[in-house]
Order: structure tokens, then C-alpha cells, then sequence
């Protein structure tokens, strides 16, 4: 196993939601605070930017081309990525407090996003399931939504809230969509890194991205941390499988957060960091419609 490399120094204010299309060798990724979407052919090094109006947290491949993705207003698909929005779901939250940020498709295609509450003042931020227009409330005693992720038998799925240092697990029935017998999985203590971003690999462990601990872990499905794997940025913000053997590993970092101080020691903290891996990631699902 190597060293954690910039494969792309992206100098994003806030790089998150890293998402491997495994048909064309592109790694998608927002920066949230930018407004924007990149798109990364790790082949060619051919790099495309789309900004948007307002922010994009997360966003899945739809199965029929193109992109589902969650905003500050709501929930938007488009056909490709220079298409237009088509509104999906409008927003039914105080927007000036609250905005998407964390999400991706379940096993069945329905898609899944989470929001955060800015005050922290209360647990509002929610976590979502949409599926044929329809939407649905799996879970809200969060400050920030994070690190969904699904086991490899996809009977569990992951959840964290960040500020709170805590990521729990349900048991989720792919049939229905039903997220039930909600406990803590692990919960990391203070001072050391929050659990942002994830992704579950084919052996059913969990690598959680921890903004402000320079490092991510890779977690047993029973909760034990089996190695940590330091980067050059203080904020990872998430991680995803890819690579033509999906044995790399990608990790987004936020640049904006980082103080002058740091920035001079981690001049490329805001790019798109890798590690290769020996256990190998789940292929991403996409959106079903």
C-alpha cells in the first residue's frame, strides 16, 4: 500500500461528494461552497466545471445517463451535464438555515440525501428518500447528515452526524426502503477528527473521511478501526472507490477551513487525494428514476 497522493490539486473551497463512474473512468466531484460540479477523466486528465446558482451537496448517476442531485432549493435531475435542471422536489425547509449535503443511491436506485441544520441549535437536519417522485423521511436527530453508506449484503446502512462524532447504523430493507433499529456503530471522541464522507468496501468495511483529523479510517462491520491512513489536509471530507480494479481510493478535502498556518504546510489541501488499496470497493448505484 502507497502513500496518500494529490491526484488532482482542485484548490476546491469545500470538495465533497467524490463519485467514481466506472463506465467511462471519471471521478465526479462538488465544491460545495463554489457551486459547483467537476468531472475528472483520470485517463486523459480532461477536467469539466458546471456552476450552478446556489449550492449542490451531493448528487448520484441516474441509470439512464445523466445525474439526480440535491441543492440548497431542493432535489433537480438533469440529462447530462451541460443539461438543464428539471425540478424534482422543491425544498419544504427554511433555506436560510438549512441545505443538502450528504447522499447517494440505495440499492434499488432510490435516491437518498441528507440535510444540514447551520445553527446547531437543534437536531434538524433530516435524512431523505426519494423514489418515483415520492419522498420519504428516514431519520431526522441530526445537526449535519454524513457518511451514508450500505453494507455489501445490503441488509445495513451506515448514517453520521459529524458534529456529534457518531456514526450509527439501521437495518434497512432494500424491498420496502424501511430504515429501522437505529444504534451507534462507532463514535469517535473529541478533539481527534468528526466523521464526515464515506463509502462500505466489497468486504464490508466502513472508511470514514474525519474533517479535522487528517486521516481516514477503515472500520470492521463490528465497529473496530483497522487502520488510518494520514493525508496532507487537516479536512477530508469524504471518500469513494474507483480506479479500473476499484482498489483506489479517493478522498475529497475542503481548502476553505484550513488556517494560513496550515495552508502553508498543506498547500494542496481543497484536491482530490488517492491511496491504493488492497480490498476492493463497491461499484456506486445509480439512480433509478
Amino acid at each position: 500500500m502507497t502513500e496518500m497522493r494529490c491526484v488532482f490539486d482542485a484548490q476546491a473551497k469545500l470538495a465533497e461528494c467524490p463519485r467514481w463512474d466506472e463506465q467511462s473512468q471519471t471521478l465526479y466531484f462538488v465544491d460545495i461552497d463554489s457551486f459547483e460540479l467537476h468531472a475528472y477523466n483520470t485517463a486523459s486528465g480532461n477536467h469539466s466545471v458546471r456552476r450552478f446558482d446556489e449550492e449542490i451537496g451531493c448528487f448520484a448517476l441516474s441509470e439512464s445517463g445523466g445525474f439526480i442531485a440535491a441543492f440548497r432549493s431542493g432535489v433537480y435531475t438533469f440529462a447530462d451535464f451541460d443539461a438543464p435542471l428539471e425540478p424534482y422536489w422543491k425544498a419544504d425547509y427554511d433555506q436560510k438555515t438549512t441545505r443538502f449535503n450528504d447522499g447517494r443511491c440505495d440499492p434499488r436506485g432510490r435516491f437518498l440525501a441528507g440535510t444540514m441544520y447551520s445553527p446547531k441549535d437543534a437536531f434538524l437536519g433530516g435524512l431523505y428518500q426519494f423514489e418515483k417522485g415520492e419522498k420519504r423521511l428516514l431519520d431526522q436527530a441530526a445537526w449535519t447528515s454524513n457518511g451514508l453508506a450500505f453494507s455489501p449484503d445490503q441488509k445495513t446502512m451506515y448514517y453520521s452526524d459529524t458534529p456529534n462524532h457518531i456514526v450509527y447504523k439501521f437495518d434497512y430493507d432494500v424491498t420496502t426502503g424501511e430504515a429501522t433499529n437505529k444504534r451507534t456503530f462507532i463514535e469517535f471522541p473529541r478533539g481527534n477528527g468528526r466523521p464526515d464522507g464515506a463509502a462500505v468496501d466489497t468486504d464490508g468495511n466502513y472508511w470514514s473521511a474525519l474533517y479535522q483529523g487528517q486521516r481516514v479510517v477503515k472500520i470492521s462491520p463490528e465497529g473496530q478501526i483497522l487502520a488510518e491512513y494520514p493525508l496532507p489536509a487537516t479536512y477530508p471530507t469524504m471518500v469513494a472507490f474507483g480506479g479500473e480494479d476499484m482498489k483506489t481510493l479517493f478522498v475529497s478535502t475542503c481548502r476553505a477551513a484550513q488556517t494560513d498556518a496550515e495552508l502553508e504546510q498543506f498547500p494542496q489541501a481543497g484536491g482530490i487525494f488517492a491511496l491504493d488499496v488492497e480490498n476492493e470497493g463497491q461499484i456506486e448505484f445509480r439512480f433509478a428514476g
